[in-house]
């Protein structure tokens, strides 16, 4: 009768310990997330762009720059080079020019021609609506991806960047080692209801929140749930609606 009992048991026990990869409860989760939704219903992401084609060059030449270097660049580019064609079009040299001032912009030139070779060769001009075709497109990773498929068509993808990657670890919510790792935690833990928006929930209070240099707990809707070490404050922030 023991040798059975051992043997239902253990499973159990190991069940537990893959399915909680976070320091919150079920519900203390929910209300991290629920309160994001009141603080932005319908956030936005800061890259400019005018279709699915220029999200996806805008991401991938984000890349070690940043959002406003990148509209910066884009702004003009954009106005003369709005689909693939276009911009096989222009040719890596002229691409080059518009983009110099941002890193590795020679790289990035080269390919943001390449994959707009591949979308009119393979995929009739279309940015496709699944991961393992966006990753096979010159330059395009995970990330990359999964930040196309979810502003463009709405997929509750998770693309884990510095500030994601950050804040899964600074408080507990996603530990990981790498991207993938609090990729896979976030998907899991995250209720359906707020997947849509969480990618972007997270990232926005990385960057004016719970930034990398010194976290602004007086300003944190969370901070009473937060369980970060480095936490200053357990009085949360006014709750209230803000700019998307």
């Amino acid at each position: 009768m023991e040798k059975p009992k051992k043997k239902i048991t253990a499973p159990r026990k190991v069940g537990r310990s893959r399915k909680r990869r976070t320091a919150y409860s079920t519900e203390e989760i929910h209300e991290i997330f629920r309160r994001f939704s009141v603080q932005r219903p319908e956030p936005k992401g800061e890259l400019e762009h005018v279709n699915a084609f220029t999200l996806l060059v805008a991401v991938v030449l984000s890349a070690q720059a940043t959002d406003a270097g990148v509209n910066k660049a884009t702004r003009d580019l954009f106005k003369i080079a709005d689909t693939p064609e276009k911009m096989l079009a222009l040719g890596e040299e002229a691409v080059g020019k518009y983009i110099r001032t941002i890193g590795l912009w020679r790289n990035k030139a080269k390919n943001v021609i390449a994959l707009s070779d591949a979308l009119i060769r393979d995929h009739k001009s279309q940015v496709p609506d699944n991961r393992d075709a966006l990753v096979t497109l010159p330059g395009v990773g995970r990330k990359t991806a999964n930040v196309v498929l979810n502003m463009s068509f709405g997929q509750p993808t998770m693309a884990v960047d510095t500030h994601i990657l950050r804040i899964g670890n600074r408080i507990g919510l996603a530990p990981g080692n790498t991207p993938e790792q609090v990729e896979d935690t976030l998907v899991k833990i995250i209720p359906a209801e707020f997947m849509r928006h969480a990618h972007h929930w997270l990232i926005l209070h990385g960057r004016y929140v719970c930034k990398a240099r010194k976290p602004d707990c007086m300003a944190c809707v969370i901070a009473d749930i937060c369980k970060s070490a480095e936490k200053t404050n357990e009085i949360p922030a006014p709750l209230m609606e803000l700019a998307p």
